[in-house]
């Protein structure tokens, strides 16, 4: 028979010495409590690899009868015969006295088997009291213990809760914030195609007016602006969306975190709600045994708290990262918006000046027709002029030819002859005067008529670029977002 417990050291536990007898053994008198329980093997005793053979012995007691004295041993000695197979009923092998003596060593063995049966009986119920009551209270402890368990999980779970949901807005919105930018780097692409649109039509001015003006200038300022702007944003962006990934990678370690505080809050609530009534228990042999156990109550709570804390870390990442999104948003918008006014600014000065030199153009232009009206007239009455003076001329001329046919003395160089020489030369001169001025007048018509078309060539080179900088550039600079588009509002 094998009992789970400690030793017993009673005395009773121990056969008594048996006495020396000369007689043989009447009988044999066993103790009253062997086999008083069948042998069974407990299942559950071999379990316990602190004690592995802890059990109690059956206990066997042999007892003889003592001699009556010494005297009578010397007596029985001496009166000894040897062995007659017909003995008669005169030799017997027991006095009275050993027949007495043989039922009070019995009753004494009865007595005392009875005795210690009843202190066994009494010992073993007080041990199974006592270890009821410490297995109850071991028990208590237990079911104390995981509801403490249970508790941990339940704080634990709720720290999880609240982080798992400020991370996940703070997903939210850091996902927000990256559309707006992808929305607010889309836009950016409409003014620079204009901005470019604008440089590639200025380079279509003709003449002087295709100059590097200030409207050129600002046009060249503002692609590099969208362009610095772009490269600021796209960087941004890979920013938010290595934070996101960071974000979702801590979002994930505290679901899988909750995943698990939920699982096991079930299991250790279902633990603690457990009585030796309950459904479902049974025996599992070997478990206590497998130690599948991965942490101790410390490294299990620096795990969930270094989870709680990772995700706090890339919360606060997140959120600067956010500020810092929301403020370039706004810088680049303002930037942009700026220059594009900037823009304007250089090309409605520079429209005022062009259109300001081709109304002196027309001006001058029209002073110049006037002028070569003017010309033509005077050549024309130059033209006449000379025709006028030829007469006088081919007058006097033919006088002096006339008088040449004078007789003899009659070609007197007199005052007449005199003056007629005088008269011709006066009037050749004036002759060659007048075309002299007829030939500056014509040069005089010449220049002007190429001023004139200096003047018509310029107006048109004028025209032209009022056309290009008011016509083609600023009507498409009217299309230009507002800033909501520019900071990813739609």
């Amino acid at each position: 028979m094998e009992l789970v417990g400690s030793t017993l050291t009673a005395t009773y536990a121990h056969p008594q010495p048996a006495p020396t007898s000369f007689l043989p053994a009447v009988g044999t008198v066993t103790s009253s409590y062997r086999d008083r329980f069948p042998h069974h093997n407990l299942a559950h005793s071999l379990s316990l690899p602190w004690r592995p053979n802890t059990y109690y012995k059956t206990v066997s007691n042999y007892p003889t009868l003592s001699p009556y004295c010494t005297r009578a041993q010397r007596v029985c000695e001496s009166t000894m015969l040897p062995f007659v197979s017909n003995r008669t009923t005169l030799f017997t092998r027991y006095t009275p006295d050993d027949w007495y003596r043989s039922n009070l060593v019995n009753y004494q063995e009865s007595n005392s088997s009875r005795h210690n049966s009843e202190r066994f009986r009494v010992d073993t119920s007080r041990l199974i009291q006592d270890k009821y009551q410490q297995i109850r209270k071991t028990q208590v402890d237990t079911t104390q213990n995981l509801g403490e368990r249970v508790n941990d999980i339940a704080f634990w779970k709720s720290e999880i809760t609240h982080e798992l949901d400020e991370m996940i807005g703070e997903t939210n919105a850091l996902t927000d914030l990256k559309r707006r930018l992808e929305r607010a780097l889309m836009e950016t692409e409409a003014p620079l195609q204009v901005a470019r649109e604008c440089l590639f039509h200025r380079e279509k001015r003709m003449g002087i007016d295709l100059v590097h003006d200030e409207a050129e200038k600002e046009l060249l300022t503002e692609v590099d602006a969208i362009l610095c702007c772009q490269e600021r944003m796209r960087r941004h962006l890979d920013k938010a969306i290595a934070q996101l990934a960071s974000d979702r990678a801590a979002q994930h370690e505290l679901e899988k975190d909750l995943s698990d505080k939920q699982t096991a809050l079930r299991i250790d609530g279902k633990c603690k709600d457990l009585r030796n009534t309950s459904e479902g228990v049974s025996y599992f042999r070997g478990v206590e045994r497998v130690d599948a156990t991965v942490s101790v109550p410390e490294s299990w709570a620096k795990f969930t708290d270094d989870n709680i804390l990772r995700s706090q870390s890339e919360r606060v990442a997140s959120t600067k990262l956010r500020d810092d999104i929301e403020n370039l948003l706004v810088v680049t918008a303002n930037e942009m918006w700026n220059q594009f006014n900037k823009v304007n600014l250089a090309f409605t000065n520079r429209i005022a000046e062009t259109a300001d030199a081709k109304n002196k153009i027309h001006v001058h232009l029209s002073k110049t027709l006037q002028e070569i009206f003017q010309i033509e007239m005077t050549i024309e009455s130059i033209k006449k002029a000379i025709k006028e003076k030829s007469a006088f001329l081919k007058v006097a001329q033919t006088r002096l030819d006339e008088r040449t046919r004078r007789p003899n003395i009659e070609l007197c160089r007199d005052t007449a002859q005199l003056r007629l020489v005088n008269e011709v030369y006066e009037v050749d001169d004036t002759i060659q005067t007048l075309q002299q001025r007829l030939r500056d007048s014509e040069d005089t018509l010449q220049s002007l008529v190429h001023t004139k078309t200096i003047l018509e060539q310029d107006l048109a080179v004028k025209a032209n670029t009022l056309y290009i900088d008011q016509e083609k550039c600023m009507s498409m600079r009217k299309s230009y977002p507002n800033t909501l588009r520019l900071v990813g509002f739609c």
